[in-house]
């Protein structure tokens, strides 16, 4: 697809559709057939087509979990066709298409990624410095005699003597020699200094680069969002029986006290809340064999499966209301009060004997009667949690009975013990884990249910890992008679949550009961299901069977029924016999099912309870004791025979049982009938159930009454209570048989009409249509869950209607279009349930597709398929289709889905996916029957189908482009569907054709792109699910083109010669395969159209369509890398090769990765390529080039044009990165020759661009380390901590991350469902991320294991950068020389990034080698490139890994080496190595001097072993050079003591930088250095200076070259910025003469440079907020932008001019500057800093205490805790009365200080501000030595300091030089508080707008009444004497005489403010102030009003003292 088109004009959407019309895609089978010896030749030929046996149809036999197969008893064959089809369905084996290589596509399955199995750490385990930890380094690193080196013995008073920095050249035989001759190298790099051909060290370095690679680039690289994942389709679940939550239940004792008769127990779940029972009963009973003996004469055998005494309970649906109700019954034995009688006495041993004597009669007589006894329940909540029993053993346990005291010592006793066997425990923790998977179905505990306390998550995983619990409930209450329904259970239930107030109000019968209960476990032995069904796995001997229990489940199961299930279940209710007279009080009922009405036909069906048969033909209720109105709790279980016939009925026969013995001759039989009803099982065809009110015959029913319903009055039958309805009953059924829902019972009526050809007459033949289209039409309205329940069956049915024609008396059925709409219509009335993937695909429907389907065949029925998979058991019923016409379903549901329009189409468009999965499904079955699946794909579907399709294609695609304007989640879906049928066609179409299909949707699409460029979208999802074909590689054809053959092995480097010898095809030809020309389009199809939408895509200025394409290519090379090895991998990267171009063409998209705040660092400027500058034209070679070749085939698609589009945008940094890592795929892959001649092709401009990609790689793809901090949070990770998030803030945000929120957990558990549990790297936990993500805390390990992967990615992307760099210094070599220049930065970029020692090593292999063949690459160009390799390996020479640091020394003594031999002088490597290395050393805080010692050893070593050169002056010049190198790591070293002191760091740099006065591109190094540690500490007015130092140095230098009017004069030009730079005035001529060799050699001294500086230090004052100086520094830039002509430039300083004066002006008033304070430092330990004091420059605002702390803290660690002290007051102390062992600092708060005159010339805040070098501190001090007295006693003592130069300057403090002191009398410190107070007062009365309340609040403090030593306080201390009138006034005194005059002014024009402002609720306050003040006023005017006679007094004093004193002293300035 074209990226520059020509013609601008055109829009994006013309210009697309313009392109894609060029590609018709090849006719693939038959270009297979052609190639068929090309492809059988090629050893990669089994990725080059579908291989043999791709799909095959599978047929699996049905899972199931029963021994057998769970059938009904009767003959199968006589059975209705409906049950025996709902059987064949049950039972059937499950047909399956397996697709044998579907595994590999990305749809199916997330890939594996590494994780500790596949990669040893220890083999690939990346080494990098930026994570090792070194703080212990030193110590364990030097060895001991270096340990006690000169430069650490120093002690730090000798550090002030600036010597050692002087004479930067030590003499030879000084201790720094020495030092170093001591030191220990590394290791030496064998054969460095061989001679040996520049060919040999290639071969050797490419070996070197080739060993312990990866092999995999995206095995290692983070995967992608699960949303992204659009192509997912996820697999069918294999359809499963629904199960719940299981828990299991087992009896271990059940005792009362007295045990004398057989105790029957039965048990049971209700829900309390919902007033409901939520499961059957489970009969159980604990009677001891000698009980069981009383009831021989009525039990005939006790079947094995009623003597279970542990139940397997399952729930669905939580809830925190769930009881387990035991209920306990006993023979019949008359009133129950009676009977409990004997166990409540307290002396029961009395009785015992009477008592059994007694049970023995009734047991004997009355024996198969019951009656209620007792209850109890358990509230299943406490047990799941397991609270509740621990600590509250003394009270009545979990359960809710038991009488309070008498059983509490046994409850404690033995009432809970939890289960500690670990193994069951474990197994069941095991369980819940493993459990995600299947949850959903699990009672779908998706479904969101709001009224449920518990929310589903939190009960899932208590449910299913609850401890074991042995719960004893202590005893039972007494059933009441009349409290035996459910709703008065209800009642009870809740209470029993707080069982304490139960037992007072019920009656207790003492007794106990132990259950253990626990979570099921899986394979629960010898279990039975509600069927009595034997599970797996059984033991086979007679032990008691565990009974699976049926849940009545509340809410609705979607879930299909998965086996034969036909149970009913009556419980009747209540019996009203009040109006018969007689003997009508004991009353049971039996309860019969009957086949007939003769007594024999009662069928044996009845579910037996406990210790009896297991089927009976007749059950009894329990008995209630002279009850007229009996209620019932009984609830029979029946098993419903498969056919239920007419005459089925259930026989209810009502008896009256005498209880009461009698004398022989008068007793009466034991029962007597006194009354009969029935009911009907089918009405009108279908099983009836619900509840039944029923009328009672009272006598036995007539003939054939069981045909009709008892409420129809029969005439001459007498009827109790005159017909009325008495006995009411509950039927239920649960079935998978009759699907109680009318509407299905009707379609299915239906069939079974048309099917046995027996349509009833109120139908009629000639109406069979219309009913069967209503009936079809009404399924949408039949219950949800019905539905589901019968799912395949009704799917089946329909299909089945589908294809096949019926024949109703001679006319054909026309079904199809209305079938067709119900399955739409089915399927959109279940899609809103849950468990619908992305695109609305429904698991029910997807795994009826995939498993369950039955779709009938016409040769199905011609050759009955007998396959030895098909159980005995699973009976497949095709016989019926014989007779009837059967045609295809795929050809039919093609056909119907396009015919179909209006709202059908709408229908199937929304649930397009379900209809196309069926096509494919039926097609794949059809090549199955007609054993075409493996053979030729031409012709194997009829004309008519595939012309259905392309319809079908085209109308579902303009329904997509449709609904993107009107509902774009359905286009979404829509075109998902569309997609994976194109997909599915793919494997079983002709690929031809499935071509033009997406070629059609193609251009639809882009024809109405134009006016949706949205439209885009879909055709990237498109594509992306398409490509994901397993088989994609074979969809391009990768073989015959130029880049696609198989070429002669050659060299690894391949040259000239070599590559055109063996070139067999033209470079035309070539050249059109490596770009998007229609060549390569046609034959490598969709490969063509991903890259070309990648093209079009880039053009467009939208971020989210970036993403998807570039997701797109990412994820197909993901899904290559997992698959191929490296040889098919190289084939497929030849696919990709126009990617190159593209990604070369979006360069300037590309995000630009800046680094942090380093951007000043000269190491993080070394990535900056600047533009191509080469030759533009073609270099005529042996090749054509790109353009000519164009020109030649005429479908130019690239345009090298160098402007760039107008709409085009940058690219995000993380599609950046996803770009760039699919670029450095195909560089890695493609064939080294390959990449080689695809080179050879461009043009240098083009080469010069990829070398530019290849730069923002290395940025892009940097390993960042383990330590570096997270910044912002992006993703959803979680907390670090292993506790809960304690405080609230954490909790929001992790609710608003959306981490602990349940959806979060829920879509986790939907990710786990496919989840291997191998570490997979998602993209919310790459390390790398950190510029987005916090770093989620996992495991350790799993930390360090997506370290070890990210530095692995690292490594690999540096190697491949570097592999592709040697071929392109290869071609450069032989074609563009003026390329090299470029390599060697992009190789100098790569070394200064993080990268590991593996990469390192490489790296500077290949950074030797190309200086080593191009040394004038270095030496004749401008001198940064040898700067920044001198500074990279001196950076690498102070490497604290031994392996870099070899590498590093090698490559700079070889630099060295070289340089000598070119000039024999190596001045300017000399030069830049200690310019590096200065810079390293004063800004690099992990800079390790003990390293760079040992690397320069070795150098040392290698000079003096060098053979070749040892008879020149060489090895001498480098040790100078090595020595003077050293000296400066002296200096470091103690540089590295103050690490933590910032002021005496700055001291000593500034010290360092002084050293270098003669040096100058030294000392700029040094400035440049301090401006850097000045920025990290946010002192950017200081860093300003150090840059202004640096130019004035600059321009001194500059003007000794020549003057020129429009460079400043040298440092006397920057004297208005800051005096300071005088300084830098002292270079002058004699030290320094122009010129000479190595001297100022640095590119900063240069008019570029100075410019350069000047931008830094106007910058910094910019950030610093200092803009006047801005404009100062700019006055000095201007005039040379001015001569340079440089309007652009001076348009912006203009601009940011403009911007500072509008700051000046709009911060006026509010602006604040540094805060100064005085230190002093008094103490021998401080050595040269004792009895200095220093000015302290902190930031704005800063507190005294702040600084205290500071440098308490930090002298406090240095000297210990106890010998610090602070002195806080600012007295003069004597230092001799000091504790000579403690440190002493004394801080004092200090200001500017000016003079008057000084006053008048600073006028604004910031020039009292700057350059400021006088400040000024008062200290309050009294005659007898306290600090505060009385007014009459307050000196003041002021003190000056000078400092040895101005603020702000190159440092923060500056030493002090000078101090003056002078005193305040207690009069003048008065006059000074009252003129301040004046001030005050004013500025509050004049400020505009006015604040009222800072006007009130000084008046206050000026004539409030509650101010003593106030202004009133002070003018009667020192006033008071003039009161007499005649007392003469002296100097001062009429000074404060004047103040007050003045402030009494003031504070008049404050209050008459102050009454404009107020509001109303004011004015008390205001007449107060006033009252206020002229009391005041009142009281000072007598003080300060002077009579004449004083008047005159003080003018003859004033004149008397002009006369003696001139001048004033310098404390008049003070008053």
């Amino acid at each position: 697809m074209a990226v520059h088109m020509q013609t601008k004009a055109l829009n994006a959407g013309s210009m697309m559709s313009s392109t894609l019309s060029l590609t018709e895609p090849l006719d693939y089978e038959e270009f297979l057939n052609q190639h068929i010896n090309i492809i059988n030749r090629d050893p990669l030929k089994h990725i080059l087509d579908f291989p043999q046996g791709d799909i095959a149809i599978k047929i699996i036999p049905r899972k199931i979990r029963t021994i057998e197969h769970i059938l009904p008893k009767e003959n199968i064959s006589d059975l209705p066709k409906h049950v025996q089809e709902c059987i064949s369905c049950y039972t059937r084996p499950w047909k399956v298409v397996e697709y044998a290589h579907r595994h590999y596509s990305s749809s199916c399955c997330a890939r594996e990624r590494i994780d500790r199995g596949t990669i040893s750490p220890s083999a690939y385990q990346q080494e990098f410095e930026i994570d090792k930890d070194f703080s212990s380094f030193d110590e364990t690193f030097t060895d001991k005699s270096e340990s006690c080196t000169p430069s650490s013995r120093q002690s730090i008073a000798s550090l002030a003597s600036v010597s050692s920095c002087t004479d930067t050249l030590t003499p030879r035989g000084s201790w720094a020699s020495f030092d170093l001759r001591r030191s220990v190298n590394d290791p030496l790099i064998p054969n460095l200094l061989d001679n040996v051909l520049p060919e040999q060290i290639d071969q050797l370095n490419e070996t070197r680069r080739q060993e312990n690679r990866q092999e995999a680039v995206f095995s290692l690289y983070p995967e992608t969002e699960p949303d992204e994942i659009i192509e997912r389709r996820l697999p069918a679940e294999l359809p499963i029986e629904h199960m719940g939550h299981r828990i299991n239940v087992k009896c271990l004792q059940l005792k009362l006290e007295l045990e004398v008769e057989p105790i029957f127990a039965s048990m049971a779940i209700y829900d309390a809340k919902e007033r409901q029972k939520i499961s059957e009963n489970f009969y159980f009973d604990m009677n001891s064999d000698s009980l069981k003996l009383m009831l021989s004469n009525h039990v005939r055998c006790a079947d094995i499966s009623t003597q279970s005494r542990s139940a397997i309970f399952e729930i669905s649906y939580p809830s925190n209301d769930l009881f387990l109700v035991i209920r306990l019954e006993k023979v019949l034995q008359g009133d129950i009060n009676n009977s409990v009688e004997p166990y409540l006495k307290e002396d029961k041993d009395k009785y015992r004997e009477k008592v059994k004597s007694n049970a023995m009669d009734y047991c004997e007589r009355l024996g198969k009667y019951r009656m209620p006894f007792a209850w109890t329940a358990i509230y299943l909540t406490n047990v799941f949690n397991g609270d509740n029993f621990e600590n509250k053993d003394t009270e009545r346990d979990s359960s809710g009975a038991g009488c309070s005291a008498t059983l509490a010592s046994a409850a404690s006793s033995n009432s809970l013990d939890r289960k500690s066997s670990t193994s069951s425990f474990d197994q069941l923790r095991r369980k819940a884990n493993d459990m995600s998977g299947t949850l959903t179905r699990r009672g779908s505990l998706e479904r969101k249910e709001k009224r449920r306390s518990w929310s589903p998550d939190d009960f899932t995983n208590v449910v299913e890992s609850f401890r074991p619990i042995t719960i004893t409930v202590p005893s039972f209450f007494k059933q009441e008679s009349d409290k035996m329904k459910d709703e008065d259970l209800y009642k009870i239930l809740p209470e029993l949550k707080r069982p304490n107030t139960v037992i007072k109000k019920y009656k207790c019968i003492p007794g106990s009961i132990k259950l253990e209960i626990s979570p099921c476990v899986d394979d629960v032995m010898n279990a039975l299901t509600p069927e009595l069904a034997k599970i797996e796995p059984q033991s086979g001997d007679k032990t008691r069977p565990v009974k699976e229990i049926l849940e009545f489940s509340p809410l609705a199961i979607y879930n299909p029924h998965y086996s034969y299930r036909n149970l009913l279940f009556v419980s009747p209710k209540e019996l009203n016999f009040s109006s018969r007279a007689g003997s009508a009080r004991n009353i049971a009922i039996r309860v019969q099912l009957m086949a007939g009405e003769t007594p024999n036909d009662a069928v044996n069906a009845i579910f037996g309870k406990s210790s009896c048969p297991e089927y009976a033909t007749e059950a009894y209720t329990s008995v209630n004791y002279h009850n007229k109105c009996p209620t019932f709790y009984d609830e029979i279980k029946i098993a419903l025979p498969a056919a239920i016939k007419q005459h089925h009925h259930l026989l209810f026969t009502i008896y009256h049982v005498s209880c009461q013995k009698k004398p022989h001759e008068l007793q009466l039989p034991v029962e007597t009938p006194i009354g009969y009803t029935w009911l009907p099982l089918l009405e009108d065809g279908k099983l009836k159930v619900g509840e039944f009110n029923l009328p009672v015959m009272v006598e036995t029913p007539p003939e054939n009454y069981s045909f009709i319903p008892p409420n129809v009055h029969l005439p001459g039958i007498k009827w109790l209570d005159n017909h009325r309805a008495v006995f009411s009953i509950s039927v239920g059924a649960v079935t998978s048989i009759h699907t109680l829902d009318a509407y299905l019972d009707r379609f299915f009526l239906n069939c079974e009409y048309l099917d046995t050809r027996n349509i009833p007459s109120h139908i009629g033949e000639s109406n069979m249509e219309a009913e069967l289209k209503r009936c079809l039409l009404d399924l949408n309205q039949s219950n949800r869950e019905s539905l589901v329940r019968h799912l395949p069956l009704v799917l089946d049915k329909l299909i089945e209607f589908l294809v096949t024609s019926h024949k109703v008396g001679g006319q054909t059925m026309s079904l199809g279009s209305t079938v067709f709409e119900v399955l739409c219509l089915i399927s959109a009335h279940l899609s809103l349930l849950s468990d619908v993937d992305q695109y609305g695909r429904q698991s029910l429907f997807s795994t009826y597709v995939q498993f369950q389907c039955k779709i009938p065949h016409p040769l199905a029925a011609k050759r009955a398929i007998i396959n030895e998979s098909q159980s005995r058991e699973s009976f497949d019923f095709d016989n019926s289709l014989s007779s009837n016409h059967v045609c295809l379903l795929h050809e039919e549901l093609a056909l119907q889905f396009t015919l179909a329009s209006g709202k059908v189409s709408d229908l199937a468009m929304s649930n397009s996916w379900f209809l196309f999965e069926l096509i494919i499904k039926s097609m794949t079955e059809h090549l199955d029957y007609s054993q075409t699946l493996h053979g030729p794909r031409k012709h194997r579907f009829s004309h008519q189908f595939v012309d259905d399709i392309s319809a079908l294609v085209t109308s579902v695609t303009n329904k997509v482009a449709e609904y993107h304007s009107t509902d774009p989640r359905q286009a979404l879906s829509l075109n998902a569907s569309l997609s994976f049928f194109i997909f599915d066609l793919l494997s079983v179409m002709d690929r031809g054709f499935v071509f033009g299909l997406i070629k059609v949707y193609s251009k639809l699409i882009m024809s109405r792109n134009a006016n949706a460029p949205d439209l885009m979208n879909y055709k990237i999802d498109f594509l992306r699910i398409v490509c994901s074909h397993e088989h994609f590689v074979a969809l391009n054809l990768p073989f015959g083109t130029p880049y696609t053959t198989i070429a002669a092995p050659c060299s690894p480097t391949p040259s000239t010669t070599s590559n055109n010898s063996q070139t067999s095809y033209g470079s035309v030809e070539r050249a059109l395969h490596a770009e998007l020309s229609t060549e390569f389009r046609q034959q490598h199809f969709l490969v063509g159209l991903v890259l070309g939408d990648l093209a079009t895509v880039m053009e467009l200025p939208n971020p989210q369509l970036h993403g998807k394409a570039i997701s797109c290519i990412r994820n197909l090379l993901t899904s290559h890398d997992s698959r191929y090895d490296s040889e098919a991998r190289s084939r497929v990267a030849s696919l990709y090769i126009p990617l190159l171009s593209i990604v070369m063409d979006t360069f300037s998209q590309l995000h630009q990765y800046m680094s942090d705040a380093q951007d000043h660092d000269r190491l993080h400027q070394m990535g900056q390529l600047e533009d191509y500058q080469g030759p533009h034209q073609t270099i005529t070679t042996s090749t054509i080039s790109p353009e000519v070749a164009y020109a030649i085939s005429g479908s130019r698609v690239y345009s090298y044009m160098t402007e760039q589009s107008k709409n085009k945008i940058p690219l995000s940094a993380e599609n950046t990165r996803h770009l760039l890592a699919c670029f450095l795929w195909v560089l890695k892959n493609l064939e080294r020759t390959i990449l080689y001649r695809w080179l050879l092709g461009l043009t240098p401009h083009r080469v010069h661009q990829m070398l530019q990609v290849l730069n923002t790689c290395l940025k892009a793809f940097e390993y960042s380390g383990q330590k570096r901090l997270p910044t912002l949070k992006r993703t959803n990770t979680h907390s670090f901590r292993k506790t809960a998030p304690t405080d609230v803030k954490e909790k929001l945000e992790e609710c608003i991350r959306g981490t602990n929120s349940a959806r979060y957990d829920l879509i986790n558990r939907r990710k786990d469902r496919n989840s291997t549990d191998k570490l997979r790297w998602r993209k919310d936990q790459m390390p790398y991320r950190s510029q987005y993500s916090e770093t989620p805390n996992r495991c350790e390990p799993e930390l360090e294991l997506s370290h070890f992967i990210e530095g692995s990615l690292a490594t690999e992307t540096a190697l491949i950068i570097l592999d592709s760099l040697e071929i392109v210094v290869h071609v450069a070599t032989n074609l563009h020389h003026n390329l090299l220049g470029t390599v060697l930065k992009v190789l100098l970029h790569s070394l200064s990034r993080n990268q590991s020692t593996l990469a390192l090593q490489n790296l500077f292999a290949s950074q030797r080698a190309l200086i080593f063949k191009f040394p004038n690459l270095l030496f004749d160009e401008e001198t940064d490139i040898c700067a920044d390799l001198c500074l990279l390996l001196l950076k690498h020479c102070a490497s604290q890994l031994p392996g870099i640091r070899s590498q590093a020394a090698a490559s700079l003594y070889l630099l060295m080496r070289q340089n000598f031999e070119i000039g024999n002088n190596f001045a300017r490597v000399k030069m830049q190595v200690t310019m590096s290395l200065s810079s390293l050393v004063g800004t690099s805080a992990s800079f390790s001097e003990q390293s760079l010692r040992r690397a320069l050893k070795t150098i040392l070593v290698y000079a003096e072993s060098d053979a070749d050169l040892q008879e020149t002056s060489f090895p001498e010049q480098v040790q100078d050079l090595l020595f003077n190198l050293h000296m400066i790591l002296s200096d470091t070293v103690k540089m590295k003591e103050y690490q933590e002191d910032p002021e005496m760091l700055l001291d000593l740099m500034n010290r360092i930088a002084k050293g270098y006065q003669n040096n100058p591109d030294l000392r700029l190094t040094w400035l440049e250095n301090m401006a850097k540690k000045h920025r990290e500490r946010a002192n950017h007015t200081e860093a300003a200076m150090c840059y202004v130092h640096a130019a004035a140095l600059v321009s001194e230098y500059l003007s000794m070259l020549e003057s020129q009017t429009h460079l400043p004069v040298g440092a006397v030009s920057f004297q208005r910025i800051s005096p300071n730079t005088f300084m830098e005035s002292a270079v002058s001529d004699d030290v320094l003469s122009p010129g000479e060799d190595g001297i100022c050699l640095g590119n900063h001294f240069t008019e570029t440079g100075l410019k350069a500086l000047l931008e830094e230090a106007s910058n910094s004052f910019q950030v610093a907020g200092m803009y006047e100086a801005m404009n100062e520094v700019y006055k000095i830039l201007i005039p040379i932008c001015e001569a340079n002509r440089e309007f652009l430039k001076l348009g912006k300083i203009h601009g940011k001019l403009q911007e500072a004066f509008n700051r000046i002006a709009q911060l006026q008033g509010k602006r604040v500057f540094g805060t100064y304070f005085r230190v002093g430092f008094y103490g021998a330990k401080f050595g040269d800093l004792d009895q200095q004091e220093f000015i302290y420059k902190e930031p704005t605002l800063t507190k005294l205490p702040e600084i205290f702390s500071r440098l308490q803290n930090f002298y406090a660690d240095r000297f210990g805790p106890d010998s610090v002290h602070i002195i806080k007051d600012s007295n003069n102390f004597d230092t001799n009365t000091l504790d000579p062992e403690k440190a002493y600092i004394q801080i004092t708060y200090v200001e500017p200080f000016f003079e008057t005159y000084e006053m008048r010339h600073r006028e604004t805040y910031f020039e009292r501000n700057f350059n400021i070098k006088r400040f000024i501190f008062a200290t309050p001090f009294t005659k007898s030595g306290k600090a505060h007295g009385e007014l009459h006693e307050q000196c003041k003592r002021k003190t000056i300091l000078t400092t040895a130069n101005h603020f702000p300057y190159v440092k923060t403090r500056i030493q002090v030089i000078n101090r003056t002191q002078f005193q305040l009398e207690p009069i003048e410190v008065a006059i000074e508080d009252i003129q301040k107070k004046t001030v005050e007062l004013a500025a509050a009365t004049n400020q505009e707008p006015a604040d009222p309340k800072i006007l009130q609040m000084v008046l206050q403090g000026c004539i409030g009444t509650t101010v003593n030593q106030g202004p009133m306080e002070m003018a009667s201390v020192f006033l008071s004497v003039l009161s007499d009138g005649t007392t003469v006034p002296t100097k001062h005194q009429n000074k404060l005489r004047l103040c007050f005059r003045e402030f009494s002014k003031r504070c008049a024009d404050a209050l008459k403010k102050n009454r404009n402002l107020i509001l109303s609720d004011q004015k008390d306050y205001q007449r107060e102030l006033e009252r206020n003040y002229e009391r005041f006023v009142e009281r000072l005017s007598p003080l300060i009003t002077l009579t004449s006679a004083q008047t005159q007094g003080v003018v003859k004093a004033n004149a008397y003292q002009n006369k003696t004193t001139p001048l004033k002293c310098v404390s008049d300035y003070f008053k």
